[in-house]
């Protein structure tokens, strides 16, 4: 962190704060406490009342007058922008959201203890993506061209070069959104499915509205064909098919046996979506429906053979 960037979080902080000491200051920002004595001169110099309060819970603060009025927000207004920062930084360590995590609880006067607490799966990939994730932010930042091979949901490999504009989290999922060269237009890119990825030189942004035109600009999707399914399922996973697909389509006949009506699409996604049960999930119709899946398991069970 840049030491202006420090001295604004500290005025941030101590707007919100009665008390902050020079230890906790120098915890958040991973410096030492001679450091965040130096800041405390500069912002001095720059004519912000801070002064000094000695003892056992001393620490720095801002002179009162300084400071605005916290009822721009409520208590309960804080405690709900915390509950999504808080989900929001487990799917990316980052320092910057850290940083604004501390700056909003600061805003409460008492302890911010929420009521709602959202948590996601530890995943070891996800962890991963973190240093390709700040390196992309980095790449948007300073205008790097990328340069990476692309494996698309057939398995096909491309080379592309891409000027990167934004990251996206879309179920879990973080997609890169960029202009490719190759294709000469605004694509999206899941991260998963970039290989090699580095820097190739610099780009000049194209025009922001331009980029908003090409995203909303209607293109002509090819839909898959959807099929009205019956399904039979065990009461084991009966709360993800509620999740995903609502409690209408979820209909109970005995104590565990549970029946299920839903469209999905005749694809090998929705094959492998319906396999990831194993036996706790049985198609009873159409027939049609019922061949193709079989078709799909026989195909992977050459592998074996």
């Amino acid at each position: 962190m840049q030491k202006i960037e420090r001295l604004i979080s500290i005025v941030m902080i101590l707007l919100q704060k009665d008390v902050v000491s020079a230890s906790e200051f120098s915890r958040l920002f991973d410096v030492t406490k001679r450091t965040i004595q130096r800041d405390m001169e500069t912002l001095s110099y720059a004519n912000i009342p801070i002064y000094a309060k000695h003892g056992h819970e001393g620490g720095y603060a801002l002179m009162e007058e300084y400071k605005f009025d916290k009822r721009l927000l409520t208590h309960k207004d804080i405690e709900n922008i915390t509950v999504a920062l808080d989900g929001f930084e487990q799917l990316t360590t980052n320092a910057d959201i850290q940083m604004t995590i501390q700056k909003i609880r600061g805003m409460s006067h008492v302890d911010v203890i929420p009521k709602l607490y959202l948590s996601f799966y530890n995943w070891v990939g996800r962890n991963q993506l973190h240093d390709e994730l700040s390196f992309i932010i980095d790449a948007i930042e300073n205008h790097w061209l990328l340069d990476f091979e692309y494996v698309d949901q057939k398995g096909n490999i491309t080379h592309r070069v891409v000027e990167p504009y934004k990251l996206q989290l879309i179920e879990m999922n973080w997609y890169l959104l960029g202009y490719s060269l190759e294709r000469e237009a605004y694509r999206t890119f899941k991260l998963t499915r970039i290989t090699d990825i580095g820097k190739k030189g610099f780009f000049t942004p194209r025009p922001e509205q331009e980029a908003i035109k090409e995203k909303d600009e209607k293109r002509p999707v090819v839909k898959p064909t959807m099929t009205n399914v019956k399904l039979q399922i065990d009461i084991s996973v009966r709360d993800q098919f509620i999740e995903r697909y609502g409690r209408q389509s979820v209909v109970k006949k005995t104590k565990r046996i549970y029946m299920v009506n839903i469209k999905l699409p005749e694809n090998q996604f929705a094959y492998q979506f319906l396999s990831g049960f194993g036996n706790k999930v049985k198609i009873i119709e159409p027939k049609g429906y019922i061949d193709k899946y079989v078709s799909f398991f026989k195909e992977a069970l050459k592998l074996y053979q």
